[in-house]
């Protein structure tokens, strides 16, 4: 089959960057600055959901947009080379363009330091695509056509869903293999190490 159609999206925290380490230092840093304490241990274990959800846990609600504002303007100073790219992000990607297809970054990250990530780990996607959460992310998914989207999160099988795109998901964020398939996901992978040996079966497989 001609897969030149082919678009395949990726979120970016905790499938294709662990991001841990970074919004660990920015959480500290924040701290520090504002003098409100923030269990930064907790914070990494929630990651997906936009910041202002993390930070409604430590801040008062009249001052989660300005403390976000000021969480991500601290972010590219500290969090940047601080990331690390995931085990097989740099193949995946390599995998779909490989097929002859598109690979797009749709994420909840503001857009700006989503990309200064990428750009530092030399992961260069068509298309990147920020502050989307969860269903949100359906509008860029089915703006580029996206067939597939692979995810960590809950919230990325509901992009999927919403976008009716197959939901492909990594265990390597807050859910385990078992809790995304109960979850609804189309496809369950241990790492984006299995991802282009999975998406060589998938293209070669007949279609209804």
């Amino acid at each position: 089959m001609a897969h030149m159609a082919l678009t395949v999206g990726f979120d970016l925290d905790m499938t294709l960057i662990d991001s841990r380490p970074g919004i660990h230092a920015c959480y500290v840093a924040l701290a520090e600055r504002t003098g409100t304490y923030i269990d930064a241990d907790l914070a990494i274990t929630r990651l997906g959901p936009p910041l202002e959800e993390e930070l409604i846990n430590w801040f008062p609600a009249e001052r989660t947009a300005a403390i976000a504002d000021q969480y991500r303007e601290m972010y590219p100073a500290i969090a940047i080379t601080a990331t690390p790219a995931m085990p097989g992000a740099r193949e995946a990607i390599a995998a779909v363009r490989a097929a002859g297809g598109r690979a797009i970054v749709v994420t909840a990250k503001y857009e700006p330091n989503a990309k200064l990530h990428l750009e530092h780990l030399g992961i260069d996607p068509d298309a990147v695509i920020g502050n989307l959460w969860a269903e949100q992310k359906a509008e860029a998914l089915r703006e580029y056509g996206a067939g597939i989207y692979v995810g960590d999160h809950q919230g990325d099988i509901r992009a999927a869903r919403a976008a009716d795109t197959l939901a492909v998901t990594v265990a390597t964020g807050p859910y385990s293999a078992e809790e995304l398939g109960a979850l609804g996901a189309d496809v369950v992978l241990a790492d984006l190490t299995k991802f282009p040996d999975w998406l060589a079966g998938y293209l070669e497989a007949p279609r209804a």
